[in-house]
Parts: structure tokens; C-alpha cells; sequence
């Protein structure tokens, strides 16, 4: 019998008033994936995302996230925004922010239960913040709270964990703390994850599509110049830890990002 994909997308278009974002794109990804989406900015890498946890819908083709649309398998899916704006005065534990991913739109609000309060335990233990579970979340550094963020994606126990930028504004140090940690969960679950200004550690993804409004899948996690010259755009690679420069600036050139700002 021949597995559901983890992932199904099928001749999908999308346009911001009127201005096209994404156009015939097909991907698939089978369960225990771990992919990149690289492109410039503008390309569609994060309305792709949306598109496949179901915050946006196609204008034609097919989304299917493990065999049904979006909406109906939202709670087997685990989500960190690329944006996550919080009021660092607002006394809001860890634990509490946790929590927040444990709601269930279908049950009726009594409080967390025991069951949340244990899920959101094994979530903090493996991403090791469960030490800080009572702290404020404004007094945690960068990396911390990406740590945080990413164990509330994963507190309702998803099969899949979409990841936006969850490296951004982190220094390099934590990059590779969080890498590793995505490396560890993705023995359990199927990632996908978009990096800003196609920067990546090849040596953690096992796949990666190219997005600039139209899509190339590669099933595999090295990244080459003849990927990137897709894209005619200056590229920053972390390869093996060592940043260096893939392809130079293209002069004139530009990338062929889609005037809304929208990624």
C-alpha cells in the first residue's frame, strides 16, 4: 500500500491583489522530511507555508497535508510564525506561553488539564528550557525564546512542524543549538522550514525547494551553484559551519521577486 505523503501540493497558484505570488507549483514530501524552502525575498516561500497549514487558500490547484485539506488536520500540525510579537513586560511565564499551544478550539474552556500541563513538560524538557519554565518570556535571550516558541509549536504533539525563519535574529551560536534541536525532533516528526535570504546549514536538511514564484524540488539536502543560478541572485551559504559566498551579484539582475512584500 503506497503511503500518504506528508505533504501534497498540486498545480497550486497564488496572487496578492492581482499580483501573482506563486504560479503552477507541485510538491511533494513524504512523511520524515526535513525541508528547506530558500528563495529571495518576495519569492513565496512564506505564503507557500500558509498555504500549506491552511491561513491562506489557493486561487487554483490542491493542498493536501497528510492525505486532507489543511483546515481538517490543523491539530496534527505544529506552526511558528516568521513574526511572533510579544510585550516583554507582560508577566507571561514560559510555561504559560507553552501552554497557549495546547488550546483546543473544539473543547469547551475549563482551564488546562493535567494531560496539557505534561505535554508542555516533555516539550520544554526537550527543547531544555524546562528549567525556566517559570520565568517571564521578555527576560529570556534571543535564542531562548526561539527555543520556547518552537516547544508551544510542538506542545500539541504534531506530525508535521512548519517552521518560519525560526533562526532569524539569532546569533550564530544559537543557529546551530537550534539546528541541532530540529535535527533530534525530526527523528519524530516531519519539518519544514523556511530560511530567510537562502541561508542554510546543508548538512542538517535531508531535501530543499527553490521557490521564486515557480518551485524546483531537490531530494537532497546539498545545495549547488546550478540551485542557486536559478534564482540569478546573490546567495549566502553556511556550509559545513564555514559561511562563503556561492554566487556573485549579478549586476542589473534582479531576482524576480513579486512587487508585494509578502514572502
Amino acid at each position: 500500500m503506497k503511503e500518504t505523503p506528508a505533504v501534497e501540493i498540486r498545480d497550486v497558484s497564488f496572487s496578492y491583489n492581482g499580483q501573482p505570488v506563486l504560479q503552477h507549483v507541485n510538491l511533494s514530501l513524504k512523511n520524515g522530511d526535513f525541508t528547506a524552502l530558500i528563495g529571495p525575498n518576495g519569492g513565496g516561500k512564506t505564503t507557500l507555508l500558509k498555504l500549506m497549514i491552511g491561513l491562506l487558500k489557493p486561487d487554483s490547484g490542491e493542498v493536501r497535508i497528510l492525505g486532507e485539506a489543511p483546515r481538517r488536520v490543523s491539530r496534527r500540525l505544529g506552526y511558528m510564525p516568521q513574526e511572533i510579537g510579544i510585550n516583554r513586560n507582560f508577566p507571561i511565564s514560559v510555561m504559560d506561553v507553552v501552554l497557549t499551544g495546547r488550546i483546543d478550539p473544539s473543547r469547551r474552556w475549563g482551564g488546562h488539564t493535567r494531560e496539557d500541563r505534561e505535554a508542555a513538560r516533555t516539550v520544554l524538557e526537550k527543547v531544555n528550557m524546562w528549567a525556566s519554565r517559570d520565568r517571564r518570556i521578555g527576560r529570556l535571550s534571543g535564542g531562548e525564546r526561539q527555543r520556547v516558541f518552537i516547544a508551544r509549536a510542538m506542545a500539541a504533539e504534531p506530525d508535521i512542524l512548519f517552521l518560519d525563519e525560526p533562526t532569524a535574529s539569532v546569533d550564530a551560536f544559537h543557529q546551530g543549538q537550534l539546528f541541532d534541536l530540529l535535527r533530534d525532533l525530526n527523528k519524530r516528526i516531519t519539518i519544514i522550514i523556511v530560511n530567510h535570504d537562502l541561508m542554510v546549514i546543508s548538512s542538517y536538511v535531508k531535501s530543499v525547494a527553490c521557490v521564486n514564484r515557480k518551485l524546483h524540488y531537490h531530494d537532497g539536502g546539498e545545495i549547488t551553484e546550478d540551485m542557486i543560478h536559478m534564482y540569478q541572485c546573490p546567495v549566502e551559504l553556511v556550509a559545513h559551519g564555514i559561511p562563503h559566498r556561492v554566487l556573485r551579484t549579478h549586476g542589473s539582475k534582479t531576482c524576480g521577486k513579486p512587487s508585494n512584500s509578502s514572502s
